[in-house]
This record gives structure tokens, sequence and C-alpha cells, in this order.
């Protein structure tokens, strides 16, 4: 799911006294993650925590909503947050900035696409921007496949169609869930039909679909949608764990691998351990990278640490 289009349940805020109860553990003996309910930022998360462990840390991973985690993160009741998807969550991350409450610490996806998609063999026909769309109304059958109605990119596709942007004013927006509107792209791709939906990285779909995005037309805010997903941690972290701190500032994952997860988390129905230490343990020369210069918790190089958990 789209990060940006999840609406928070309000009883997570008003559940989150009682979540997240207890006192800050100052030392960082346990690094605590909130994790909202996303399957790249879970496996994401994984893979951090399990780095952690190996380096000596013990690490708790909390499923909460991303105002109770951005509030727990000013708190002291959490540590990392590796789902900051921008630019949507400008509005709730960038005042804790601000106010030296929270640190933007790196961007761990960089390069994150959204928008319609069609699949590569109507890509290849000719359609490779929404302004190419309408001139191939009737083999779309003038239908968008959207997601979650109330969902930002659902919202931008109905605008654009009141407004008639690039020849959309007579096509249809069929709204669904996610997962149904990717069964029903998947039922045409099998049967060689057009089709253009909504679309997003990092996600499963990339893996098991043969896709391409679609340039956007007329500003209308509907395809070729870059987004970022940034690292936020409390503002106070590189004066309490400057390693754990320099961790997680070289922790940047490459798209092409949460892809990867997230297809073996959720389209495969792996569990995110499972995934996360199958990966580490084929990958430790991209471990490497991050953890340069980076010690354990007992003064040893960490990737030390890691190579003798995983090899």
């Amino acid at each position: 799911m789209i990060p940006a289009t999840r609406v928070l349940p309000r009883v997570a805020s008003l559940l989150a006294p009682l979540v997240l109860a207890g006192p800050a553990i100052a030392d960082l003996d346990e690094v605590r993650f909130g994790v909202p309910p996303w399957p790249g930022v879970t496996v994401k998360s994984e893979v951090a925590a399990q780095l952690m462990e190996a380096m000596g840390y013990a690490t708790r991973q909390r499923d909460l909503a991303v105002s109770v985690i951005l509030e727990g993160l000013t708190r002291g009741d959490l540590e990392v947050y590796l789902g900051g998807w921008y630019p949507v969550q400008v509005d709730m991350i960038e005042p804790l900035v601000a106010d030296s409450k929270v640190e933007k610490l790196v961007s761990n996806i960089q390069g994150a696409s959204s928008g319609l998609v069609v699949p590569q063999y109507v890509y290849e026909a000719g359609v490779t921007s929404v302004a190419d769309l309408d001139a191939h109304r009737d083999r779309f059958e003038g239908e968008i496949q959207g997601i979650e109605a109330g969902t930002g990119i659902n919202t931008a596709i109905l605008a654009a169609i009141d407004e008639d942007i690039a020849g959309l004013g007579d096509w249809d927006l069929s709204e669904s869930s996610t997962a149904a509107m990717l069964a029903e792209a998947e039922r045409k791709m099998a049967d060689g039909e057009w089709v253009t939906f909504v679309g997003w990285e990092p996600h499963w779909m990339n893996v098991s679909f043969d896709l391409a995005y679609l340039e956007d037309a007329e500003g209308a805010g509907i395809a070729d949608i870059e987004s970022t997903v940034w690292t936020v941690v409390p503002d106070s972290l590189k004066r309490s764990d400057p390693q754990l701190h320099r961790f997680l500032s070289q922790y940047v994952v490459d798209i092409q691998d949460q892809n990867a997860w997230v297809h073996g988390y959720s389209y495969e129905d792996r569990p995110a351990d499972e995934v996360a230490s199958e990966w580490i343990g084929e990958n430790l020369d991209t471990v490497a990278d991050w953890l340069e210069g980076v010690e354990a918790r007992d003064g040893t190089p960490a990737i030390a640490a890691v190579r003798a958990a995983y090899e």
C-alpha cells in the first residue's frame, strides 16, 4: 500500500499512552522501532533490527500509526522510524525537525515512484504518457483501475477526469482495494488485455509484473510522482549513541532490494524475519557498506559481529 494514502485510525492516537507506556531507556540497550502497517517498512525495519542484534543491541518493533510513532520519537519512547514518506508527511515531520525534536537523518529509499502504470506490451505499443491514453480509450474500455476510495492518488485521478485533463473527461475510475485492483490487473495482463492502474515502488508488483510507469501530462499529478523515504530519529540520538546513529545514517536501501523484500514478504507470504535473515546472509558486501566505521557494543567492528552471525 502507498504510505501516502493510508488513513490513520483515530483509535491508535487514543491508545498511544497505553501502547508507549514506560520510561525511556537512556543507554539504548534496547532499540525501539515504530513500524506502520506497510510491507516495505516492515521488512526494512526487520533487516536493521537483525543487524543491530548482531551488534549487541536488543530490539523491539512496535506496530503503530504514523502519528503515534512521531509522538513516540519526540517523547523518547522510540528510537527509529524508517518510513518518513515525503512529500506526503512533510507537514507532520518538518515542524518537529524545526523544533529540534527529531532528526531527518538520511533518505533510506531514493527515487521511489508512483502513479499510473501500464503493462510493458502496452508501453511498447506507444502508450508512454497519460497524454497517450485517450487515443486508445476503447482498448482500455475507458477505465482506470484505482485503489481505496479517498486516497490521494484516487483524488488526483478524479480531479483529472472532472477537469478533462488529457482527454480523460469521459473516463471512469474503478475504486477498490489494492488487492482487488492488482488481481484485476493481473487477470487482464494474463489475457493480454490493455489496462492502466495505480502502481508504486517499492512493491512486489514491480517484481511479479513487467510494468512501465507513464509520464504525466498537463500537470495532472497522476503519474511520474517521485517520493523519498526518510529515516527519522530523536534529535538526541547522535549524542546518546554515535555508533547507532552512524549505522542508521549509512543505511540506504537500493529500491530493487526493497522490491524483492516486499515480494518475499507480501506476495510469497514469508515471515519478515526469514526474508531479512536470508537477504543479509546473501548480501554481506552491501551490509559492510552500511556498517563502515561502525562499532558493535563491545567495541569490535560491527561488520565482524554480523559476519560471525551470518556466515
